[in-house]
């Protein structure tokens, strides 16, 4: 089980909407130097939604290249349609990630047994470990905790990232799913409330810009420092905020390019962050 601060890593774009691998291979050097403890690569930070399956097989296999084992890269090969969701998760399988991430199906809304379905198809293809991915800000529906038990019960479906920010259902997850099922805050601004409930970590976009005290802040709530973790989680917290001020990642990726990571590009129909927001950003930043 992979425990600590998971990066929800950005696609560096050029200013045209091609990828820049120069710039990914400088990122990915960025977060195994500040002890990053996992990469996520194209996940919603990712912009999964704008590439297409080759593209995104690609950005993974080279992320995978680029950490040469120092540091454990996972996959986003979620989808709204199961057999494309198998196709990525297979393709990525091939490439020697160690998990792969899968977002709950988002605009089609099936029901609680559709879901349960769709994951048990994937797991049931493809043999590999596989993440639980809820998020129904992003969805527009909420895997409930009957049915992350049952797939729970699946031997290589090991772990959630629970983006709700309801804190309530980490001790529900851990009572119903197991010791060894991995649990992920997908909120940064809750993690450490997360890990405190008996969380393992979380797949962060604050991560992105502020890794190291990501790493420090989670290892120390892992540890039960408090203390620490709340005194760091106090730096991050602007932070947490001003990454959403506009839709992510927007604004992520705008910080990664005032920190002179990443060109401009970003893919429509995302836009640069707004004018208006910078000097807010600008200041979180200073503060971490």
């Amino acid at each position: 089980m992979l425990k600590g601060s998971l990066v929800a890593l950005i696609t560096p774009m050029e200013e045209d909407g091609g990828i820049d691998y120069v710039a990914l291979k400088k990122l990915v050097d960025f977060h195994v130097e500040n002890q990053t403890d996992g990469i996520i690569s194209v996940g919603t930070s990712g912009e999964s939604a704008t590439l297409d399956i080759d593209q995104q097989i690609e950005i993974i296999g080279k992320t995978v290249e680029m950490a040469a084992g120092r540091i454990p890269v996972i996959a986003g090969t979620g989808g709204n349609s199961t057999s494309e969701a198998v196709e990525l998760t297979r393709r990525a399988a091939q490439l020697d990630v160690y998990a792969c991430l899968l977002v709950v199906p988002y605009y089609n809304k099936p029901t609680q047994h559709g879901l349960y379905q769709h994951f048990e198809h994937i797991a049931e293809a493809v043999d590999i470990p596989q993440i639980l991915y809820n998020v129904p800000g992003r969805t527009a529906l909420d895997m409930n905790n009957d049915t992350v038990a049952d797939l729970s019960r699946i031997p290589n479906i090991v772990g959630i990232k629970d983006a709700t920010g309801d804190i309530s259902r980490v001790a529900e997850f851990v009572s119903r799913c197991g010791q060894d099922f991995a649990l992920y805050s997908g909120d940064d601004a809750t993690t450490l409330a997360f890990i405190a409930e008996g969380g393992h970590g979380c797949i962060s976009v604050t991560a992105n810009v502020a890794p190291k005290l990501m790493h420090e802040m989670c290892a120390a709530a892992i540890a039960g420092d408090l203390a620490r973790a709340e005194k760091l989680n106090g730096q991050l917290a602007p932070l947490h905020a001003a990454l959403f001020l506009e839709s992510n990642p927007i604004p992520v990726k705008w910080a990664l390019y005032e920190m002179g990571y990443v060109k401009k590009g970003i893919r429509l129909p995302l836009t640069a962050l707004s004018e208006k927001y910078r000097d807010q950003l600008r200041d979180a930043m200073a503060h971490s």
